[in-house]
């Protein structure tokens, strides 16, 4: 809603700008039916006209009120004393000032457009790290939360360690077909959850291409990650998906894991590296203790 408001503020400054133009051109018609006339003072005071839009657009909202307000006064007393009696410079006492604060509010709308299309532009360049349906991680989180814990587990190797899991699904473009692109989207969320459920709050899970899943687990022992993966990968497995026929869909998911050491610290800053480690593991359900 705030988005809009700026588009909003656009929209009725100009509306009120040709509203008041369509007026002054009557006014001016008017005047000149009724004298047969259009001479120097109309011609100054149309003139003034797009001065006061001018004003508006350009000078700061301060020096605009103080501008409209010299002008009433002076205008005014210009009228009462030396100024003919006729329509047109009566409604110029108003015209000139509205002109004023409509350029005004067209230049506050034009700056929240700039404003706004600043924030689109820094915002084409930012990647969400976190899916808000799924709850997972991309691979600009993964990597991140990879290179705090291989850095914690170098520095405190004697009491802090974690391991990495990936389970992969398998015969994904048959899946993708089975389920359609609006059904792929589904079960992605429904396995997410199944994750969850099967890992501890403090553990991360994440999602990358080609249907990875791929989990860290802080201070977990490298005996509990084979009966963990196989608990995940099979619950993974057993969940419950119609695809586009309404039959249960029959999920195939390999897993693989790695438990972290710390003399291979430097083969743990490259993200591809341990993608790669856990790929091949996954094609015998091998948990890695070298990449």
């Amino acid at each position: 809603m705030k988005n809009r408001i700026p588009l909003r503020r656009t929209m009725i400054g100009y509306s009120l700008l040709i509203a008041i133009a369509v007026i002054q051109q009557l006014v001016v018609l008017w005047n000149v039916y009724l004298n047969q006339q259009f001479g120097v003072l109309e011609l100054s005071i149309a003139i003034g006209s797009l001065v006061g839009l001018a004003a508006g657009l350009w000078l700061p909202r301060g020096i605009s009120v103080v501008f409209i307000f010299i002008f009433m006064v002076s205008y005014f007393v210009w009228m009462v004393t030396y100024a003919p009696l006729n329509p047109i410079v009566f409604f110029h006492l108003f015209l000139i000032p509205a002109n004023v604060l409509v350029g005004s509010l067209i230049k506050l709308s034009l700056i929240g457009d700039r404003r706004l299309a600043e924030r689109l532009e820094q915002l084409q360049d930012v990647t969400p790290q976190l899916d808000i349906d799924t709850t997972l991680g991309n691979k600009t989180a993964l990597n991140e939360a990879l290179i705090k814990h291989s850095n914690l587990a170098r520095r405190y190797a004697d009491r802090y360690n974690f391991c990495i899991a990936m389970f992969k699904i398998e015969f994904l473009p048959l899946v993708r077909e089975s389920v359609g692109s609006a059904g792929y989207a589904r079960l992605l969320l429904l396995l997410s959850d199944t994750i969850q459920k099967q890992i501890r709050f403090e553990d991360y899970k994440f999602a990358i291409d080609n249907g990875r899943f791929i989990i860290i687990c802080p201070m977990t022992n490298k005996d509990y990650l084979q009966p963990l993966t196989r608990r995940i990968r099979d619950a993974m497995m057993d969940v419950y998906f119609p695809d586009l026929s309404a039959q249960e869909l029959q999920l195939v998911v390999r897993s693989g894991a790695l438990v972290f050491h710390a003399e291979q610290f430097e083969q743990y800053e490259s993200l591809d590296g341990v993608i790669a480690a856990l790929e091949r593991n996954t094609e015998t359900d091998l948990i890695g203790e070298y990449i």
